[in-house]
């Protein structure tokens, strides 16, 4: 079972609501939320715009292809990324852009890649990346009260986030995949909070206790959150990363999710430990297993 909570309640405190994202955090890994202040046509419009993006002959994308680069911004193409080692490459298409201090150097703050078309592609996604921070670091204050630490105790590890906003696109089940072949093959989140956006189309599947795979889906204007490794870690286990994949169906889909990651100098390791563990270091070990042309880098 999926908690489906209001956001507005997380941020006015509501006892009965941070039990339940308490709950939801430690036992399901998984939420869906309302009452963000992202609308449904907000999230209709800026879905269209990636939409438009991947619309565009493979000759345009290419012009924005990260795989020329040693960062992961811009577009990532079928097969660019492998997120489960023992499945083939995710047949989706990607389309991502991040956090950036080109004067720190480091590749998880690299400069955006932007496309010339789709016309205005890049100021409807630029606002919405802007926005859903915000909703992303309201729900973190949320968790922070929910596991017993001071609602702000997040806050100053994102002043300058890894965070990653990716368009998803997954086409049609191709005819020829096969049992090894995923939209995006079965793992869990890197980082801390996921802020899933989709268009309605069902594919996102989760894993139950019982090992099972569970449908999780939400129309636009309504969010799925996860948590990742580094949060599930960095809470000492009050939190769970959970495994989940997209098979594929008849039908194309988008999806929309805010990787929202700390700076990279923070401190990562379990709370009250003694010990050091740096954000940007977990991340890019990561980041550097799953993508393709970093993986050959």
């Amino acid at each position: 079972m999926i908690p489906r909570l209001s956001a507005a309640k997380i941020a006015a405190r509501d006892p009965e609501t941070l039990e339940a994202l308490r709950r939801g955090a430690a036992e399901a890994g998984f939420l869906t939320v309302t009452d963000t202040g992202l609308s449904a046509a907000r999230m209709r419009f800026v879905i269209a715009a990636y939409g438009a993006f991947f619309d565009l002959p493979g000759d345009q994308k290419a012009r924005v292809d990260m795989a020329a680069t040693g960062a992961n911004r811009g577009w990532g193409g079928p097969q660019s990324e492998q997120v489960d080692p023992a499945a083939n490459p995710d047949y989706k298409e990607v389309f991502d852009c991040g956090f950036e201090a080109p004067d720190t150097g480091l590749s998880v703050y690299a400069p955006n890649l932007w496309p010339e078309k789709p016309e205005g592609f890049r100021q409807v996604i630029e606002a919405y990346y802007r926005d859903a921070r915000a909703v992303a670091l309201d729900l973190l204050r949320g968790i922070a009260e929910a596991i017993g630490q001071e609602r702000g105790y997040f806050d100053d590890k994102f002043d300058r986030p890894m965070a990653l906003l990716r368009g998803n696109y997954y086409p049609e089940r191709p005819d020829w995949a096969g049992d090894m072949d995923f939209g995006i093959g079965a793992h869990t989140d890197y980082g801390c909070l996921t802020l899933l956006a989709t268009d309605g189309v069902p594919g996102l599947e989760v894993m139950t206790p019982e090992r099972g795979w569970l449908a999780a889906n939400a129309g636009p204007g309504e969010f799925i959150i996860n948590f990742g490794e580094m949060l599930e870690m960095w809470t000492d286990g009050a939190v769970k990363a959970t495994l989940h994949r997209v098979l594929g169906s008849k039908e194309a889909r988008i999806s929309v999710p805010l990787f929202f990651n700390p700076n990279h100098d923070a401190n990562v390791a379990p709370i009250g430990s003694g010990r050091v563990i740096r954000a940007g270091d977990h991340l890019s070990k990561r980041f550097n297993e799953t993508y393709l042309h970093l993986k050959k880098a």
